[in-house]
């Protein structure tokens, strides 16, 4: 299955997730399925509701979702993700 690489995890974080990295998952999502990057202006307010619509479902699963587990910090995980980056594309 193709993921949207844009689109980071956003459960179980310290600090917990913004409303700003939502709404930019929820753009990515909606961008990858519609295929549009920007719509056009007849397309503009299915596509921008459809953002809407994807970010008040995040925000429900995410209220939703329990762990036991500790919340990752996001600098340390921002690391490893350099890191794995590094190790696969090399050193920029």
């Amino acid at each position: 299955m193709n993921v949207c690489r844009n689109i980071k995890p956003l459960f179980n974080f310290d600090p917990p997730v913004t409303e700003e990295e939502i709404q930019s998952a929820s753009l990515q999502f909606v961008r990858k399925i519609s295929g549009f990057n920007k719509p056009s202006k007849a397309n503009e307010e299915a596509f921008y509701g459809a953002v809407e619509e994807v970010s008040a479902a995040v925000r429900q699963l995410l209220n939703a979702l329990v762990t036991n587990a500790e919340p990752k910090n996001r600098e340390v995980e921002a690391a490893r993700a350099r890191e794995r980056n590094a190790k696969r594309f090399g050193s920029v």
